[in-house]
C-alpha cells in the first residue's frame, strides 16, 4: 500500500509535467516535417536521423499505419522508416523522464542509448533485406508524394495549447495503465520473495532473458505503464539486463502495433522484424547481464 500510494502521485504528476513540455517541443515536429527530413538521406545517417526523431515525436503504436503510409508514399526507404516506427515508442520522452525520476540519469542514459542502437542497426539489416515484396500490393501501388515541409507557424500561446492538449491526450489515454502498473509493482513489491525472484530472472539462470522477451510481446503496456513493474523487479532481485529485455520486449514488439501493421506488411515481413528486434533485445539483455 505504501509502494503503490507513494509512487502514483509521483509518477502521475512527472509524466504531466513532461508530457507538457513535451507537448510544446513536438509542435515543431509534425509528421509532414519528420518525412521531409528523411526523404532523399542516404543510409546509415537517414537510419540514425530516423531513431533521433523518434525520440522527440508524439507517435506510438495506435499511429504506426499512417505513419507508415506516409513514409512510403515520400519515397522514405523501409529500412529507414522502420528505425523511426522502432525508435519512436520505445525511446520517447516518458520513457526516459521515468527512468530519470526513479533510476537516475545513469540508467535513463543507458536505456538511451541501447535503445537507440536498436532501433538504427534493427532498421538497417531490414533495409539490407531489400523486403519490399512483402508489403501489401496496395501499399506498393500507392502513388509517391512529394515530401514537404509544414511551414505552419505557431505562436508561443499556440506552443501552449498544445502542451496541454498533449496532457489532455497523453495523459488521459495513459493513466489507467499508469494505476495498473503501479499496482503490479507493489504486488511484486509485497508479496513476491527475493529468492524466487533473483532466480527466475536473475544473473544465474541463463533462459530468463529470452523468457522476458516471451513474456513481453503479448502484453498491451507503454513506457508509462511497465516503468512501475520494472522498478520492483529490480527492488527484488532481478538482473538489470532481463528487466530491461522485458521492458523493450513490451514497448517496441507489443502485440496490438503487430496487428496493425499486418494491415500494410505481408506476414514473412512482420516475423522479419520480429526477429530482428528481438534479437537486439536479446543481445542487450546478455550483454548487460554479463557485464554488470
Amino acid at each position: 500500500m505504501q509502494f503503490f500510494f507513494y509512487d502514483t502521485p509521483k509518477v502521475l504528476l512527472l509524466l504531466t509535467g513532461v508530457v507538457f513540455v513535451m507537448g510544446m517541443v513536438n509542435s515543431y515536429f509534425t509528421p509532414e516535417r519528420a518525412r521531409a527530413l528523411l526523404a532523399g538521406r542516404t543510409e546509415g545517417v537517414a537510419n540514425a536521423m530516423a531513431a533521433g526523431l523518434g525520440i522527440v515525436t508524439p507517435f506510438c503504436s495506435c499511429s504506426a499505419v499512417p505513419l507508415f503510409i506516409g513514409f512510403v508514399q515520400a519515397g522514405v526507404p523501409l529500412g529507414v522508416t522502420f528505425s523511426f516506427l522502432i525508435s519512436a515508442p520505445m525511446v520517447n520522452e516518458v520513457a526516459l523522464a521515468l527512468l530519470f525520476g526513479m533510476f537516475g540519469w545513469k540508467i535513463a542514459s543507458l536505456y538511451l542509448a541501447l535503445g537507440l542502437a536498436i532501433a538504427i542497426v534493427s532498421g538497417w539489416v531490414i533495409g539490407r533485406l531489400k523486403m519490399e515484396a512483402c508489403l501489401e500490393d496496395w501499399v506498393r501501388n500507392m502513388p509517391r508524394v512529394q515530401a514537404s515541409a509544414d511551414d505552419t507557424v505557431l505562436t508561443l500561446g499556440d506552443r501552449i495549447a498544445s502542451g496541454f492538449a498533449s496532457v489532455r491526450e497523453i495523459v488521459g489515454r495513459v493513466w489507467p495503465y499508469i494505476l495498473a502498473g503501479i499496482a503490479i509493482g507493489a504486488a511484486i513489491h509485497g508479496w513476491v520473495p527475493e529468492n524466487f525472484m533473483a532466480s527466475f530472472m536473475g544473473k544465474s539462470a541463463w533462459w530468463s532473458v529470452p523468457l522476458a522477451v516471451l513474456i513481453g510481446v503479448p502484453m498491451y503496456s507503454n513506457a508509462a505503464g511497465v516503468i512501475p513493474v520494472v522498478q520492483a523487479l529490480l527492488a527484488k532481485g532481478a538482473a538489470l539486463g532481463t528487466v530491461l529485455a522485458f521492458m523493450m520486449s513490451v514497448i517496441a514488439l507489443s502485440l496490438p502495433e503487430l496487428v496493425i501493421l499486418r494491415k500494410v506488411l505481408k506476414w514473412r515481413f512482420i516475423a522479419t522484424f520480429v526477429a530482428v528486434v528481438a534479437a537486439g533485445i536479446l543481445i542487450v539483455g546478455y550483454l548487460f547481464n554479463a557485464v554488470l
